[in-house]
Order: structure tokens, then C-alpha cells, then sequence
């Protein structure tokens, strides 16, 4: 008997205060057009006062409402996150907790903006063994916590949200292919909240660094090289044409970087789903937010077996892919 799983429900949640490019050009020096005409982004959700935990909770209330199952029948979280609520413990424990998932082993993985791609990959495989019946994915962010508010080139990038998966055990897997990489020999293209060795016995030199810094033009070029590569791989492993998808969801970084993404792997645009316009980039939140978003629109259905590819890409660096069918 092959075991396996499906995802059997989807779900999302976006902090309701909403600030758009205008609410952005009256704390900094930017405009509507000058963001929206490089990036194709007009708003994005930004946090209040929720934490990535907080954020994540509540996202996994709806996949739990939408799978039609207790928080006590989860077998484990997995939460692809940047911006954990603290070092210790997982943002998944504290998941845990607020849900009620009593019986879940719990952790957390980072590989920034590819994050959920990783985390789906590590659940499925997981699902595999067939030690477990239930078990979520989520991908969360509250980059708003990260970002200099008072650098352009990136604050205005990036928006607060979590989104996630319910994956059931069967025996007929959704899983189809994937690649994953890194290059930890480029990770200086984007970091995050470095903490320096501080301690009564050390003699350090460095300097802690608070908020996000990105290259990025070295981000852009790292991905219309390595994205549109991954996409080729997975769909050889596969064994996919074009013609075998029912949609790409990309992680949405930049629209205008989507547009050359799909120029170069020479498949229509109309391919590649986006929602980067309302949400800016949530890092390893966009794919799963993305995911339910089509879900709810019946752009894309469960149980179809229709398959789509997720692809990410950011700091580490980091990219994969993966190929799943909606069984």
C-alpha cells in the first residue's frame, strides 16, 4: 500500500488595518506610482499590535474550520516564519497553544521567503511514513517589525499575513516533485536582526543589526536566474509540460519580476497567480495566502487532482519548487 496525503483544506488570515502606497507617501519620501509602476504593489496589511503567533492562530482556525476537524487531531505543526515571535520557543509551540492542539508535535523552519516550499516538502515527507494522520503547514510573517520604516527600498515592500495547509493522510499522495536549494555563499544579499557574540568572556567586534537590509538588485538577479531554472527542474522530474498545470504560484516578491519570470521559462503570464497588488510581499507567507485565496475563488478546487506548482525564492539564499496535485 503507497502511503501518503493530501492537502485536504486551506486557509488564510491578513491583519485587517490595511495602509496603502498614499498612507506610505506621507511618512516617506515615495508615491503611488513611483511603488505601484516598479513593483505592482498598492497596499499592503500591516499589524496592529498581532505577532506572528497570533497572526498564524488565526489562520489555523480556518483551515481547521475548513478541514472540518478538532485541533486535538493534529499530529503536528510546522511553521515556515523570518519573523518568530522569539528565538524561544517555535512560533508552532505557541501556535499550539492558542488552538489547542494538544497532541501536535511543534516547530519551526526558516528559509525566509522560500520557507513554506521547505515546510511542505518536510510535511509531506513526513506524511510518507505513515505515522501521522493530520498535520498543518503554515507559512507566516509580520515583516513590519523588521523593516526601517524609514528606508523606501524596502519598507515599502513588504505587508504582514499567514496562510497554511491541512495535509491528511491517504493513499493516493498529492506529492509529484521538487527541488530545493541554497547558497549560504550569498547570504549578505538579504539579512535580518543579527545579534552579536556578547558574553563577560568574549571580545567581539560585531555590531548587532535591527532591521532587514536587502541588495536589491543582487535579489532580482539571483532570482530571474534561479527561478525560472527551478521551474525547468521540477517540471523535468515530473515529467510535466505546461499543459499539466492548473497554475504557478510564485512567492510574491515583485510583479514586474513575475512578468520576466515568465518571459524567460516562455509560459503566459496568465499561468502565474498573483494577489502581490493587495498584499505586498509576505515572504514565506505570500504561497500559502495565495493558495487559499484561489481556493476561495474556485479558480483552483481540492480534489480535482489539478496540479500546481509552488516555487519561492529569498534569503539564505534560498529557492525551491514544488509540484503537488489537488487530490
Amino acid at each position: 500500500m503507497e502511503l501518503g496525503s493530501k492537502i485536504s483544506a486551506t486557509g488564510h488570515y491578513l491583519p485587517e488595518q490595511i495602509i496603502t502606497n498614499d498612507d506610505l507617501s506621507k511618512i516617506m519620501d515615495t508615491s503611488d506610482e513611483w511603488i505601484s509602476k516598479r513593483t505592482g504593489i498598492r497596499s499592503r496589511h500591516i499589524s496592529k499590535d498581532e505577532n506572528t503567533s497570533d497572526l498564524s492562530s488565526k489562520a489555523a482556525l480556518r483551515i481547521l474550520q475548513n478541514g472540518n476537524i478538532t485541533a486535538d487531531q493534529l499530529d503536528f505543526i510546522i511553521v515556515a516564519t523570518m519573523t518568530p515571535d522569539a528565538l524561544s520557543p517555535s512560533t508552532a509551540c505557541l501556535v499550539q497553544e492558542k488552538i489547542g492542539a494538544v497532541n501536535a508535535f511543534c516547530f519551526d523552519i526558516n528559509a525566509a521567503c522560500t520557507g513554506f516550499v521547505y515546510a511542505l516538502s518536510t510535511g509531506l515527507h513526513m506524511m510518507q511514513s505513515g505515522l501521522y494522520q493530520y498535520g498543518m503547514i503554515i507559512g507566516a510573517e509580520t515583516m513590519s517589525k523588521v523593516v526601517n520604516w524609514e528606508d523606501r527600498s524596502t519598507a515599502v515592500l513588504f505587508g504582514d499575513g499567514a496562510g497554511g495547509v491541512l495535509l491528511e493522510r491517504t493513499e493516493d499522495d498529492c506529492f509529484v516533485a521538487e527541488a530545493l536549494h541554497s547558497d549560504g555563499g550569498r547570504h549578505m544579499a538579504l539579512v535580518a536582526n543579527t545579534m552579536k557574540v556578547e558574553n563577560p568572556y568574549g571580545d567581539s567586534s560585531q555590531e548587532d543589526q535591527a532591521f532587514l537590509t536587502m541588495d536589491g538588485r543582487a535579489i532580482f538577479d539571483f532570482a530571474i536566474r534561479s527561478v525560472p531554472s527551478i521551474i525547468r527542474e521540477v517540471m523535468e522530474k515530473g515529467n510535466l509540460s505546461e499543459g499539466d498545470l492548473k497554475k504557478i504560484l510564485a512567492h510574491q516578491a515583485n510583479v514586474r519580476l513575475l512578468e520576466a519570470i515568465s518571459k524567460k521559462v516562455k509560459m503566459p503570464f496568465s499561468l502565474f497567480a498573483t494577489n502581490i497588488a493587495e498584499t505586498g510581499n509576505t515572504s514565506a507567507a505570500s504561497i500559502p495566502i495565495l493558495l487559499d485565496q484561489l481556493v476561495q475563488t474556485k479558480e483552483i478546487q481540492l480534489g480535482t487532482k489539478d496540479k500546481v506548482l509552488m516555487t519561492g525564492f529569498g534569503g539564505g539564499l534560498t529557492w525551491g519548487a514544488i509540484v503537488v496535485s489537488l487530490n
